[in-house]
């Protein structure tokens, strides 16, 4: 009998056993495992370093674009042609105060044959040369019925001094503000030993009677000058 109760209590120990394993099945089931897997899923990463990946990209489409290469130096533009009347225009009109106490005018030499000539500077070679050759033809042009008036930027000091020395008997003008030289475009830019400066371009207009430019010289030859003059002026007039 006691060994009965002894088999027969086995049974019960096994039961036991089973009854207390079974717990620990069901404590395994809710496991973390699988919510720890949800939250921490690997796409939020994937996600962080792509877009990591992308903001270089993106800085490098926003980079400025790359200053252009400076373009090679082109050489400078030639000097525009010195404005004022061409030949066939009407002449500006002027007035201005002459040696000898005169005034000379458009408006007085109305009807009549007229030479205008710009000169740089009084009492220096090339002027010189020029206002001696135009005075030495003058009576020739006086009979042909030609005026003669010089004109330069001096004021009229140095040009009084200057007809004396010369004995130069037509007018010679003071332009001094240069507005006559700008309306016949002979108040030019000009250049010496590299530097540029303003000054009275070398030109002369011949006028006709009825008061428009016939002949037109730019950057005389101051030698040859009176001896052109006087052909132009044949020409003209008929002589």
């Amino acid at each position: 009998m006691p060994t009965t109760k002894t088999q027969a209590g086995k049974p019960a120990a096994t039961k036991t056993a089973t009854m207390k394993a079974a717990p620990a099945k069901n404590a395994a089931k809710p496991t973390p495992a699988k919510t720890t897997t949800k939250t921490a899923t690997a796409k939020p990463t994937a996600k962080t370093a792509t877009e990591k990946a992308a903001a270089p990209k993106a800085a490098a489409k926003a980079a400025p674009p790359k200053a252009a290469k400076p373009e090679a130096a082109k050489p400078a533009a030639a000097p525009a042609p010195a404005a004022g009347p061409a030949e066939g225009m009407p002449a500006p009109a002027f007035s201005m105060p002459a040696t000898g106490g005169r005034t000379v005018s458009s408006a007085a030499l109305k009807g009549k044959p007229y030479l205008l000539y710009f000169y740089p500077k009084a009492d220096t070679p090339g002027c010189t040369k020029q206002a001696c050759g135009v005075q030495e033809a003058l009576p020739a042009l006086g009979r042909l019925g030609l005026e003669v008036i010089g004109v330069s930027p001096d004021p009229m000091s140095p040009i009084e001094k200057f007809a004396r020395k010369y004995n130069l008997t037509f007018p010679l003008a003071s332009d001094a503000d240069q507005a006559v030289a700008t309306a016949y475009g002979t108040w030019v830019e000009k250049s010496m030993y590299g530097k540029t400066y303003m000054g009275m371009e070398r030109s002369s207009f011949l006028v006709g009677p009825d008061g428009v430019v016939r002949k037109v010289w730019r950057k005389v030859k101051p030698e040859a000058h009176a001896a052109e003059v006087m052909q132009a002026t044949k020409a003209l007039v008929g002589g």
